[in-house]
């Protein structure tokens, strides 16, 4: 009885007969398809942003539930304990020198970084997701949070944390506050986008048009606009029953980032088919971009208008671009551009100086501060041990909030409004002197 091997196939040789036998297996060099998990494929192929992460099972919530009898929702935005510092075994005067060498060396440097998060928060369920929008601040100084199927709402006045009805049976994909404080957007994997009435705690209706998850939203004044994984920008006046007043078509690949303009005259999008998008929404109803930008060379989420220059406009790419560029929309010209060295996850500018911050993720997990148009790196913020995802910046101008994969929120005190004190200042002084 002998054997040889072809393909799939094996061959039997017995008493001068040969017979095939069917084999379950592939060959080394000859794949067996019914042996692949394409969907998982295509998972891997499609969302280059994220790489596939060990998922956590329920045994382990329910072994640590056990073992720890804590319950899981005590955990959801609850202050994280400082440990305690170590003991040194230096010297005592060797401390002291270093402690009034630091101390000279910060007062010579005018611009002062935050060595460390001024608060930080436990989030658990927190979805480690590149195309997600998963945070926002309000002008009411409320913060809405998505973990997992469920929206937490943290006062940050009054640090009351409270849940925004009861979990859903889909995973929220974007929050995003409407300009009265009051209104919050939820867009969800089950392709629709619901309005809630906050202070009511009360859903007020539910918006349609998608047939994928709606992983970005943004808001100008009565218009909501929100992208999805079918690559389509639905634009929703939220005023009237019927609410859709166009169907933006341009990406090819799920869309990630939106974000108008101050003045609301011009919508950017990104998506992860590396193209950036410049919109007039000027009667929000046609369906050819005013500018198609195809300068990066990965997916485009981080998104974020000049406050103090009309048509300025910065994007940030992903793992394979790592670029932070500048554009100006009136034109489309790319006026400047800066290596940031990671993937991009978002982008905000200060509302008092030029600079902004840049969150990132593979391989630096940090926050770095930018002065502008110098693209000078002023600083890092560095304290998250996983992608720095989502950020937002607070009512005043002045904190920024992140949240990461490492299920915390932190709170960062980057930006601060003194050099306009310092002018209303000044121009004060001047009105009480006369000059001649």
């Amino acid at each position: 009885s002998t054997q040889s091997t072809w393909g799939l196939t094996t061959i039997m040789v017995e008493d001068g007969k040969c017979t095939p036998v069917k084999r379950t297996g592939s060959d080394r060099f000859i794949p067996n398809r019914f042996a692949m998990d394409l969907d998982m494929s295509n998972f891997n192929l499609v969302c280059k942003e994220n790489y596939p992460v060990e998922q956590r099972t329920e045994y382990r919530k329910s072994l640590a539930r056990q073992l720890l009898k804590e319950s899981h929702e005590n955990k959801i935005l609850a202050f994280k304990q400082k440990p305690p510092q170590a003991t040194s075994h230096i010297p005592a005067l060797k401390l002291l020198y270093q402690h009034k060498k630091e101390s000279c060396s910060r007062q010579r440097n005018s611009r002062v970084i935050p060595s460390s998060a001024e608060k930080i928060l436990d989030a658990p369920d927190m979805v480690d997701d590149y195309y997600l929008n998963l945070l926002d601040w309000s002008c009411s100084n409320v913060i809405a949070v998505a973990l997992s199927n469920a929206v937490f709402l943290w006062n940050a006045g009054s640090g009351d944390v409270c849940r925004l009805a009861e979990p859903s049976a889909h995973s929220i994909t974007s929050v995003s506050w409407a300009g009265d404080g009051n209104t919050l957007a939820i867009g969800s994997d089950d392709t629709t986008v619901q309005l809630w009435d906050v202070s009511r705690q009360k859903k007020v209706r539910t918006l349609h048009g998608h047939s994928a998850r709606v992983g970005c939203l943004a808001w100008s004044a009565h218009l909501l606009s929100s992208g999805s994984r079918d690559t389509k920008i639905i634009n929703h006046d939220v005023r009237v029953r019927e609410h859709a007043l166009a169907s933006l078509v341009c990406h090819t690949q799920e869309v990630c980032g939106l974000k108008y303009s101050p003045d609301g005259s011009q919508l950017a999008s990104g998506g992860n088919d590396n193209k950036l998008c410049i919109w007039d929404s000027a009667g929000c109803t046609s369906s050819t971009p005013r500018h198609e930008l195809t300068s990066h060379t990965a997916a485009v989420k981080a998104l974020g208008w000049a406050p103090f220059q009309r048509n300025l406009l910065a994007s940030g790419g992903g793992t394979q671009d790592r670029t932070v560029r500048f554009w100006n929309t009136a034109t489309g010209e790319c006026v400047s551009s800066v290596d940031a060295g990671s993937q991009v996850c978002s982008l905000l500018w200060s509302r008092h100086t030029r600079e902004l911050v840049t969150s990132h993720g593979f391989t630096d997990f940090q926050l770095s501060v930018w002065r502008f148009p110098s693209l000078t790196r002023i600083g890092d913020l560095k304290g998250h041990e996983s992608r720095v995802l989502y950020t937002a910046l607070s009512p005043d101008g002045k904190t920024v909030v992140s949240a990461a994969g490492d299920e915390t929120i932190r709170f960062w005190k980057v930006f601060d409004s003194e050099p306009k004190k310092k002018r209303e200042e000044l121009a004060s002084t001047l009105r009480g002197v006369n000059i001649r």
